[in-house]
């Protein structure tokens, strides 16, 4: 998900031939950093999601998971990704073109990473599962136990 971010900037600015300054390189930083933080909150999601099921049996179990953490992370994903976006659309209007670099690439990058962190981290992450499960003994996952005291 970290280098769709990165790759989606670096292509944008490509493909119009937009020079890539210090400027582009803090905000394909900050992109990423931005991008590691919302795959944190959606895979933490996917974790308190796993501890309510303790063993997977069927795939079915791993498609539920990841839709039932995708529901519950979206709103926060795009209501922080808008919020952002809104400042940077002002940036793009207002701005003289020495922040403009940085702005296109601040847009390009949270659009990106929103959509990564969503549609491909945590997909990408059940289908290794459904592959985990299918080579386990007796296709059974603990995805959780206890702790000894």
């Amino acid at each position: 998900a970290l280098l769709h971010d990165a790759f989606m900037i670096v292509a944008v600015f490509s493909l119009f031939r937009i020079e890539v300054d210090v400027t582009f390189i803090a905000a394909v930083l900050t992109i990423i950093g931005y991008s590691i933080n919302d795959t944190i909150v959606t895979f933490d999601r996917v974790r308190e999601n796993l501890h309510k099921i303790r063993v997977i049996t069927k795939p079915e179990q791993i498609d539920k998971i990841v839709n039932r953490s995708i529901r519950q992370t979206l709103t926060r994903s795009i209501n922080t990704v808008l919020t952002a976006v809104i400042f940077v659309v002002a940036l793009l209007i207002s701005v003289a073109s020495s922040i403009f670099t940085l702005a296109l690439a601040f847009f390009i990058g949270l659009v990106s990473g929103v959509f990564s962190s969503v549609f491909i981290a945590v997909p990408l992450w059940g289908m290794m599962k459904k592959q985990q499960l299918k080579k386990a003994p007796n296709h059974k996952l603990v995805v959780y136990r206890e702790k000894r005291k």
